[in-house]
């Protein structure tokens, strides 16, 4: 199962999501759910990046990664919430292969 924590002090602002685990809804190369996911985080990191290289830290771990957040930006703020968001639908869909927490 993949596991997403959001840490937050605050409910205003998110501080760290830990993304970990594996779906194994199918073999390697095709899970549909694990790549959702991979495509959901990128996509989000990467437009974060392109907007505001200084508001997120990525940390690669033993599988997953860490998204710290450093600062606050409405915009990046917004697609952190978009990406939460379809994490979570997904977990509607596939609740024995994905948690968001």
């Amino acid at each position: 199962m993949i596991k997403v924590a959001v840490e937050s002090k605050n409910k205003k602002h998110i501080d760290q999501i830990k993304i970990v685990g594996h779906a194994d809804y199918d073999d390697y190369g095709k899970d549909i759910v694990c790549s959702s996911v991979s495509s959901i985080v990128t996509t989000t990191v990467n437009g974060i990046y392109e907007i505001n290289r200084e508001y997120l830290q990525v940390e690669e771990i033993k599988d997953g990664m860490i998204l710290t957040i450093l600062k606050e930006d409405t915009i990046c703020d917004k697609l952190i919430k978009n990406m939460l968001n379809l994490l979570s639908e997904l977990s509607e869909n596939y609740p024995e292969n994905i948690m968001v927490k």
